[in-house]
């Protein structure tokens, strides 16, 4: 039995799906994201209340990856490691943590060493 693949969107990945920017569908497999995502996304002073509801629908459909002692120390690991923003940390460390790629077109998130990652393409803005 083949075990799928573990994906986890970062907070601009779940933006650009949401918003029909993906160039190409998102391959099969496991989708999480960080309770940080969640936090980020509807926390927006300007989401409308259509904007927080495709959030909230979308959000249901994946696995939620809680703020766990693990993911705890593995966010300190890179913190201290590669000085990035503390919400970056977290999603990196919850993807770290699930053994999953991290969906993202964050540059910081990108050369973070130990963490896999894949950017989007996007379709042009029009």
């Amino acid at each position: 039995m083949e075990l799928m693949q573990r994906y986890l969107l970062d907070t601009n990945a779940i933006i650009h799906l949401i918003g029909g920017r993906l160039a190409a569908p998102l391959p099969a497999g496991q989708y999480s994201f960080s309770v940080i995502s969640e936090i980020e996304l509807l926390s927006f002073s300007g989401l409308s209340d259509q904007d927080e509801e495709k959030i909230t629908e979308l959000l249901t459909l994946l696995d939620r990856i809680e703020l766990t002692q693990a993911v705890c120390l593995e966010a300190i690991k890179l913190r201290k490691q590669k000085r990035i923003k503390l919400p970056d940390a977290i999603i990196a460390a919850s993807a770290i943590n699930r053994d999953a790629i991290l969906f993202t077109n964050d540059q910081a998130l990108q050369t973070t060493g130990g963490l896999t990652t894949q950017s989007l393409g996007l379709k042009p803005l029009s």
